[in-house]
């Protein structure tokens, strides 16, 4: 027998808790994780962080994402937040055909949210992400005829998915190509940019082009070819001589495969043939310089070669799965064009002309021109989405 305190305080609590409201129990059944610690670049004078925030749903119920929020770990302070349609444009989940993040995250989905900040100086030493979102409970089964199908129960929210950014890469990188114009086109909202598409090659899914440029020549009207357009020689940039970036290292290089005449004609190409003729570029700092697309035979170099900033490699072509002629440029962790992930890069000089928002207009009409707060001459940056710039010639 207990004792006679004891037992008094055991139905003392076993009353308390009678009378308590009945509430749904916590749901917090959801991995967030962080795969790819972000490295800053600086773009147009701001900091940015590009990185992707990976949500697991490990419970047995679907899981209605709401909200995303970045915080600083140290302080706590909202450094930005997406719900609603903004945050469904952000991401998609994996593997679900036009899924997109206002769906139900399903038992044992991923979600992937691509992140974009532009952050102040100086950077938090971490962040942080919070995730709001509510459950809708499972069909009922044999013991559980109580509730009905898809009941809402009590939302929630958790956090986690720590991560430190890395400084910015020391070594800036001299210019790819010569002169100009150059319209830098890549938008981190493309549903197939190079931002948002994962290759899983060799047991591993990566995104090489998370700070991949195309690069198109353009006129001073914005046109990109003379004469017919179709016609893959007629792009004003093609065969373009391609250049060095840095002293470096030949990683790797393929030359050999042919290109169409006519851009209308240009055939779809497995994950092998995609980059086409290409270069990769061991730099002193550990990463690779990579360039895709190159026109066939124009290789001057081959694996094991040294080569010296500025020098000729090659020249800009069609090669590859390609919409049109243009020079392709990332800087991974590995030399395999499709087998590295994207790391940040910088080029140390270059001239800004203007900007084609959302690359609207390119090839038809000029370039907007630069905002008058923003200097025409760039140092230690990478390109803002579809600005139009120049190098030095």
């Amino acid at each position: 027998m207990l004792p006679r305190p004891f037992a008094s305080a055991l139905i003392w609590a076993a009353l308390v808790l009678a009378a308590a409201p009945a509430r749904a129990a916590p749901v917090d059944t959801l991995d967030l994780a962080v795969p790819q610690v972000p490295a800053a670049v600086v773009v147009e004078g701001r900091q940015r962080l590009l990185y992707e925030l990976h949500l697991t749903n490990f419970g047995a119920a679907p899981l209605r994402l709401q909200a995303v929020s970045v915080l600083d770990a140290g302080s706590g302070a909202v450094l930005a937040g997406w719900r609603g349609e903004a945050l469904a444009a952000r991401g998609r989940i994996v593997g679900a055909r036009a899924a997109a993040l206002g769906d139900a995250l399903q038992p044992g989905q991923r979600a992937v949210v691509f992140l974009e900040l532009d952050l102040p100086a100086p950077m938090p030493k971490a962040l942080r992400h919070r995730v709001e979102f509510s459950s809708a409970a499972a069909a009922p089964g044999p013991a559980d005829t109580g509730r009905a199908e898809g009941a809402q129960v009590e939302g929630g929210q958790v956090e986690g998915g720590q991560v430190a950014p890395r400084p910015a890469a020391a070594l800036p990188l001299a210019a790819p190509l010569r002169g100009g114009p150059w319209a830098a086109v890549y938008a981190p909202h493309w549903p197939r940019g190079h931002r948002r598409v994962f290759y899983a090659l060799d047991g591993r899914a990566r995104l090489p082009g998370r700070y991949a440029i195309d690069f198109v020549r353009v006129d001073a009207q914005g046109r990109t070819a003379r004469g017919d357009a179709d016609l893959a020689a007629n792009a004003l940039g093609y065969g373009e001589p391609v250049l060095a970036v840095a002293d470096a290292v030949v990683a790797a290089a393929r030359d050999g495969i042919g290109e169409s005449a006519r851009v209308s004609a240009h055939p779809r190409h497995d994950f092998d043939r995609a980059p086409g003729n290409y270069v990769a570029l061991a730099l002193a700092d550990g990463r690779y310089a990579v360039y895709e697309h190159l026109r066939p035979g124009s290789l001057s170099v081959r694996a094991g070669e040294r080569v010296r900033r500025g020098q000729v490699i090659g020249e800009l072509g069609f090669t590859g799965d390609s919409t049109g002629p243009h020079l392709h440029f990332h800087v991974a962790d590995a030399p395999a064009p499709l087998a590295g992930e994207g790391v940040g890069y910088a080029f140390e000089a270059f001239g800004l002309l203007g900007h084609y928002p959302g690359a609207a207009g390119l090839g038809e009409r000029p370039w907007q021109a630069r905002a008058d707060d923003v200097a025409a001459q760039r140092r230690n940056e990478l390109p803002e989405s579809n600005a139009v710039i120049e190098f030095a010639r």
